[in-house]
């Protein structure tokens, strides 16, 4: 599976929530494409860039709770009417579409009621919309909040979450992640300092012998709702 990440931010050398991400993002192995670097769009260049992408990820902050001015311009220019739908061919077709969305305000507040009193769903809409029109495969989106506060095992908690948003096959099942968790640990593993190996590999044989469990488990409560039906 290819993942395409499109962000969209006018200060990203300032942000250290940015930067965490750009390094997950790099650890995977997926394209990040930085709205504001490009001094001038290449509309077919960008449209061949959504065409070989699987998984279509669009990334920024809340600003007025919206997307930068970046991802508007992006998509006024680039997502023509005839390259979305109005030719009848849907390039983007089954593709997923995500969104990865932060902010320097909890997500409490973002509720009826709250002191935004907006939620993060509705002011995602339009971009949802156009995934719609495109019959895209929408995600659900992931909103990132108030990072600078977070402490480090909430980060390393957020990191994990964001690499499998990338690169996780849908839907978020519990067979997913466990698929996902058993390919990414040996490239774990393979990084860590010949001193911490073998502790490393104790956790994969142990993660390894859970999913056996875990699968017996299931094969039993198969044969028990077998034997319901009967």
């Amino acid at each position: 599976m290819k993942t395409l990440i499109i962000v969209a931010h006018p200060e990203i050398e300032n942000s250290q929530t940015q930067e965490f991400l750009y390094q997950g993002a790099q650890a995977m192995n997926v394209e990040w494409h930085h709205l504001d670097a490009i001094a001038q769009l290449n509309v077919e260049a960008e449209q061949q860039l959504l065409r070989t992408a699987d998984r279509i990820i669009f990334q920024f902050p809340l600003y007025w709770y919206a997307a930068p001015a970046s991802l508007k311009d992006w998509e006024d220019t680039v997502l023509t009417r005839n390259f979305i739908y109005g030719d009848g061919r849907f390039p983007l077709a089954n593709k997923e579409l995500g969104i990865v969305v932060t902010t320097g305000r909890p997500l409490k507040d973002f509720r009826h009621g709250g002191t935004e009193n907006i939620t993060i769903d509705e002011m995602l809409a339009s971009l949802r919309a156009v995934g719609h029109l495109a019959q895209m495969k929408i995600l659900p989106a992931m909103p990132i909040a108030q990072f600078s506060y977070q402490q480090e095992a909430e980060q390393m908690q957020l990191l994990i979450d964001y690499q499998r948003y990338l690169t996780q096959p849908a839907p978020d099942s519990l067979a997913n992640r466990e698929t996902w968790f058993a390919n990414q640990l040996p490239k774990f593993i393979a990084k860590l300092p010949a001193a911490d190996q073998f502790t490393g590999q104790l956790i994969a044989d142990t993660f390894a012998q859970n999913q056996a469990d875990l699968e017996q488990l299931r094969d039993a409560l198969n044969l028990l709702k077998e034997g319901e039906e009967d």
